[in-house]
């Protein structure tokens, strides 16, 4: 396999891993740090980091946008259950 080719698998992976992330919004971050060890919140870190390593520059705020698929903040009010 070619360096071009795994860079496409990981992207199509990285898609799917958001999609599916998307559709359980029931599953709060909370429980999937607790039973991953990583949540939302640290995949859209990783995005940032890895998008600034590159020289893109992105804030939290549109890393995260990517992650939940709209901000941040209307995803908490839609999705985040109170604990």
């Amino acid at each position: 396999m070619n360096d071009q080719t795994q860079t496409e698998i990981e992207a199509a992976a990285f898609r799917r891993l958001i999609e599916h992330l998307d559709s359980r919004k029931d599953v709060q971050n909370i429980d999937l740090m607790d039973l991953a060890g990583f949540c939302r919140n640290c995949l859209s870190r990783w995005y940032q980091e890895a998008a600034e390593e590159r020289g893109v520059a992105m804030d939290k705020e549109a890393a995260r946008e990517v992650v939940y698929k709209m901000p941040h903040s209307e995803w908490k009010d839609k999705y985040q259950t109170p604990r």
